[in-house]
């Protein structure tokens, strides 16, 4: 396979053929479920060192576009999964100290859109788990724990009903990081009927397919968290932390 490396243009020889064979994943020359050609062979026909193709090679199965099976050299195209590559910010929003603050003004901005969107690309499967989910939700008023799973789902559902992958993508390591401390607002104030009743008026104005009510009442919803963070003595301007392995 000629990778067509062309002229130096400054970058390393690793990062050049990573490009090439990228590029040919994206424009579909190398499909998903194809094999790769061979270390030696990619190295021989385009003039290069084996151990070049390899740095290449490994920084495509980082991104989630090689795989290999376990033990195995055989090297196959994939497509990347995007719930796995999403929740990789996690780490890399840690260590650069993101805080509470930051993490709710950037849900804030994506949860009324998916809410509005939800409103006009609802579909049956969709309302169906939102009202299982608000049924769920009824029977854990008792329950703090299983009230923030159950809210995180009920987001998560909201982006699903959307339609918007980039926003389902964007939402996934922000939820891991934003709701762990959320628990102890739900245990230490009486929170409980007030997220059901936002739950249900963000619900019955998607299934009316008012994408305006959806919004507001989204927004409603949202800002009774930064209250709830507020009476619960949370720290808004302090970095979050790393989450505690929960529900895929």
């Amino acid at each position: 396979m000629n990778l067509n490396l062309g002229a130096d243009n400054g970058l390393p020889v690793f990062r050049k053929v990573a490009l090439a064979l990228q590029q040919k994943i994206l424009s579909g020359e190398l499909k998903p479920g194809e094999r790769l050609p061979a270390e030696t062979a990619l190295a021989s026909e385009n003039g290069i060192h084996r151990s070049t193709v390899r740095e290449a090679i490994r920084s495509l199965e980082q991104q989630g576009l090689l795989f290999r099976e376990e033990g195995k050299r055989k090297l196959f195209v994939t497509r990347p999964d995007t719930q796995e590559l999403s929740r990789r910010l996690v780490t890399p929003l840690v260590m650069n100290g993101v805080t509470f603050e930051e993490i709710w003004e950037t849900i804030r901005a994506l949860d009324p859109v998916a809410a509005e969107a939800a409103a006009h690309r609802r579909t049956t499967e969709a309302l169906q788990a939102l009202e299982d989910n608000l049924s769920r939700t009824k029977k854990e008023m008792d329950n703090p724990d299983a009230l923030v799973e159950l809210d995180i789902e009920f987001h998560e559902l909201i982006a699903l009903a959307a339609g918007n992958r980039v926003i389902q993508a964007l939402r996934l390591p922000i939820s891991d990081l934003f709701y762990p401390p959320f628990q102890t607002v739900m245990s230490s104030l009486d929170a409980g009927e007030r997220l059901l009743t936002a739950h249900e008026k963000i619900l019955q104005a998607i299934k009316w397919g008012d994408a305006a009510e959806a919004k507001e009442w989204m927004i409603k919803h949202l800002n009774d968290f930064r209250k709830g963070y507020e009476l619960a003595s949370l720290d808004m301007s302090k970095p979050a932390g790393l989450p505690v392995e929960r529900h895929k």
